[in-house]
């Protein structure tokens, strides 16, 4: 089973214009923004976007961002709920560094195109490369003057892909999301960024003994997994999941309708002890109304045995 996405075969672009967006200057910048983010910022550049995370001195998240270089500053961009919290957060630990922090969030419209190859469209202020849905695409900062003309271009050249639209790509790809399964209670290795967004040779960062600590052993009190319902019924963030003897094993933090695979889908935390691929689950309310079978899925569910198989079974 491949099933890249909605609409697959067609190269996609998605609005991403809401998005807090912050400048950091100054001489200080590069070493002052390593104290902060889980990932190198010397990888970032003009032409590549790098994922990191800001976390506390227990290792939890405070903010998932992405980072881009431009000449003598970068420019990160979160979710839109982070404004103005990660600037806040992050001028706290300014004390004699020359560094200066700007929200730029409505200076600029961003747009990300779901393309390997480069987006040939007049009016941009930088281009980058950003894995930000697991495959290759091209971050497109525009100033705010130029966003109705970009788009213009944008929807002559590409399928536009709506908030549904891209709420479908992020969970088919295990993409965890702020406010959904990415909290102040959550450790980046518990939802699987450790690949994406954390490098540990890079030095010391708020957090990092935590990280290193649990790749030292291997443990985590829980998982981020893929989750396909095996039987009617609906799945909806907030389901708490148990296994046949009743104990609560997890809960489900994302849920959509697939229209390939014709199922509903969902992300979710499994603690510890409570089986891997291929292991079934009871997702229920907290009232206990309603209870859906599920089982556990490799993510991403496109390249999924598992799921390929709960399928083919659900559909003969």
């Amino acid at each position: 089973m491949k099933a890249p996405g909605p609409w697959p075969g067609a190269d996609l672009f998605i609005d991403l214009s809401g998005r807090a967006k912050l400048r950091v200057s100054g001489g200080d910048r590069v070493r002052f923004i390593n104290g902060q983010i889980s990932n190198d910022v010397r990888k970032a550049s003009g032409f590549k976007a790098i994922e990191a995370c800001v976390l506390n001195a227990k290792g939890k998240m405070e903010a998932h961002l992405f980072v881009r270089a431009d000449g003598d500053c970068f420019y990160l961009d979160a979710a839109p709920e982070l404004r103005p919290a990660l600037q806040l957060r992050l001028e706290r630990y300014v004390i004699a560094d020359d560094v200066i922090i700007e929200d730029v969030t409505d200076e600029f419209a961003l747009f990300h195109v779901l393309s390997a190859n480069p987006v040939s469209v007049a009016g941009t202020s930088q281009q980058v490369r950003a894995r930000r849905f697991a495959n290759d695409g091209h971050d497109l900062w525009v100033e705010a003057k130029n966003r109705d003309h970009v788009l213009e271009q944008l929807q002559q050249q590409f399928r536009f892909c709506d908030e549904t639209c891209a709420e479908i790509l992020r969970v088919e790809q295990g993409i965890p999301r702020w406010g959904c399964e990415l909290t102040n209670e959550i450790i980046p290795l518990e939802a699987n960024l450790e690949e994406r967004a954390i490098d540990y040779a890079k030095g010391c960062y708020i957090g990092q003994e935590t990280i290193s600590r649990m790749k030292m052993s291997g443990q985590r009190n829980k998982a981020l997994c893929g989750l396909l319902a095996v039987e009617v019924g609906a799945l909806s963030p907030g389901m708490r999941l148990r296994d046949d003897a009743g104990k609560e094993a997890g809960w489900i933090t994302s849920a959509v309708s697939h229209p390939k695979f014709g199922q509903r889908l969902a992300l979710g935390y499994v603690k510890r002890g409570f089986g891997s691929a291929g292991s079934r689950l009871q997702a229920s309310d907290d009232g206990r109304t309603t209870s859906v079978k599920v089982q556990m899925v490799e993510l991403p569910f496109s390249d999924s045995p598992v799921a390929a198989k709960a399928i083919r079974e659900l559909r003969n």
